[in-house]
């Protein structure tokens, strides 16, 4: 059994941020009914491109990765009667999880006060770009700039002198971590709940999930009022490390090393790239000699590593006992074997797509596709008990789909 089988979420939220929150409470078995625009659904249905990558067709992993898992009913907020069939939904619902900004839950009615008039014991979510108080806390966002930029992480990934900044990674990159501190907390106010009997109002934002990713390099630069900076691109690593940082292999790929006590790992790196003599070489008998010869240490280990290829390493390095690990694109990272065997991929319909990393009793969720717009509106509409002349009348007033 899933841990949040039989607990009810009402999503009424757009983009990636919020939904993905709501797609990892469905990975753990919560029912998810998402709540869309009556006429154009979430946004996210329409995008098509990004960068160089266009999706034509369905499915489409821009909408599927934040709502796989889900129902959809079509609602038009602004009609009373779609409002009321809103309500009807919370007053069944553990979870009200929304990322609309506090004019429009105000606007529309289904602020706190509004969904907690019809059911006391909620838990109501919201998901913001800069948080629930401040001036700016009515202001929207997205992960590149609240998270990306504003927290602090673009500013220290970019190296010193470069022009611009760094992109994030890919699309949704800081919206799919926020979404998983949302469903954590959402899980920790129903644990609440059951305990006290106490319902909660969670809030989490892109610009304090950014800066919570960034937790150790703020707390650093903060103590000693110096910045951080990432070092210019191929530049090796650690000036007094030989075995922290990149190294090229002969097939224009790098491996990156990063063994932290370079005396506890020197000698069996040495034997792992056919160099054991180096092991009682005097220039690294310590660590402090080491750490005075690392440049010559790192020339010896650009030359041996540049021999073979990515695959010879990764077989040779199996019985290396430091950390070390292959850099890897998106492709190479989804046909790593170490990946397949923990299942961080899975089936989702037609589609491959990544679990959510949390896993219980050593098993994979089970990961079911993105409803079609609207596509469980009748179905969830009878579930409230109306009958078809009635949902008939709400189609035809255009407040549901």
């Amino acid at each position: 059994m899933k841990p949040l089988a039989g607990i009810r979420v009402l999503e009424v939220a757009m983009y990636g941020f919020v939904p993905s929150a709501g797609a990892v409470l469905a990975d753990w078995g919560a029912e998810v009914i998402k709540v869309e625009h009556a006429v154009t659904g979430d946004p996210q249905r329409g995008l098509r491109r990004t960068g160089p990558l266009v999706v034509e067709g369905d499915p489409n992993p821009n909408i599927e990765h934040a709502n796989r898992g889900k129902r959809s009913i079509g609602i038009d907020m602004s009609k009373p009667e779609g409002m009321e069939v809103l309500l009807e939904l919370a007053k069944r619902a553990d979870v009200f999880l929304t990322s609309f900004l506090p004019q429009a839950r105000s606007k529309f009615g289904f602020d706190v006060d509004d969904i907690r008039a019809v059911n006391p014991k909620i838990v109501y979510a919201r998901g913001s770009a800069l948080g629930p108080r401040g001036i700016e806390s009515d202001k929207g966002g997205y992960d590149m700039t609240a998270f990306w930029c504003r927290a602090g992480v673009a500013a220290t990934i970019t190296p010193e002198g470069m022009q611009g900044m760094i992109s994030p990674p890919g699309p949704a990159f800081g919206d799919t971590i926020s979404g998983t501190n949302l469903a954590g907390g959402i899980a920790a106010a129903l644990l609440q709940r059951e305990r006290t009997g106490e319902p909660s109002v969670v809030d989490v934002s892109l610009l304090g999930s950014g800066l919570w990713a960034m937790g150790h390099t703020i707390a650093l630069s903060v103590h000693l009022n110096q910045l951080m900076k990432s070092p210019p691109p191929g530049v090796h690593g650690a000036p007094n490390n030989p075995l922290t940082g990149l190294y090229a292999t002969s097939d224009g790929r790098y491996l990156s090393l990063l063994m932290m006590q370079p005396t506890k790992f020197w000698a069996d790196v040495c034997r792992h790239v056919d160099r054991p003599e180096l092991a009682d070489d005097p220039r690294f008998a310590t660590a402090e000699l080491i750490a005075e010869n690392t440049p010559a240490a790192v020339e010896i280990l650009r030359e041996e590593i540049g021999k073979r290829t990515i695959a010879e390493w990764t077989e040779r390095f199996g019985t290396l006992s430091g950390p070390w690990a292959p850099v890897q694109d998106a492709l190479q990272a989804a046909a790593d074997p170490q990946i397949r065997a923990n299942e961080y991929l899975r089936k989702a319909g037609e589609l491959e797509l990544v679990s959510n990393p949390v896993q219980f009793d050593v098993t994979a969720p089970d990961l079911e596709p993105a409803p079609e717009f609207a596509a469980q509106t009748e179905d969830i509409l009878v579930e409230l008990g109306l009958d078809w002349d009635r949902i008939i009348e709400l189609k035809t007033a255009g407040a549901v789909t």
